[in-house]
């Protein structure tokens, strides 16, 4: 069960990591002011526009990451970035169905 202010999307580790930083669709939950965002026992706070490669930086570590909705389409990561999105298992069902509008795959935990 979705929790209120909470949301599916997609987040990358941009830092230092040329496109390639490991990236995951999952649950996020937002700070009612929406410019904090919590996943994975991380606390992310907004670059407001400041950020090099991210949009959000981890209040822990500094790292940017981009966070966003994911695509209809799977498009999610940077046009010059590669390698696997991984979809958090909770939210695997909703993400293919309602989000992508298809059936999951087989392996439903690689987008």
């Amino acid at each position: 069960m979705a929790k209120p202010n909470s949301r599916i999307m997609y987040v990358e580790c941009k830092s230092g990591r040329d496109g390639n930083g490991p990236a995951r669709i999952g649950r996020v939950t937002f700070s009612k002011s929406g410019k904090s965002v919590y996943f994975d026992g991380k606390v992310f706070q907004s670059c407001n526009g400041q950020g090099i490669a991210g949009n959000y930086f981890d209040t822990a570590t500094g790292e940017e990451y981009w966070i966003s909705g994911p695509k209809r389409n799977g498009g999610d990561r940077h046009w010059s970035g590669a390698g696997p999105v991984h979809v958090d298992g909770d939210v695997a069902e909703e993400y293919w169905r309602c989000l992508r509008g298809i059936v999951p795959p087989k392996n439903p935990l690689l987008a």
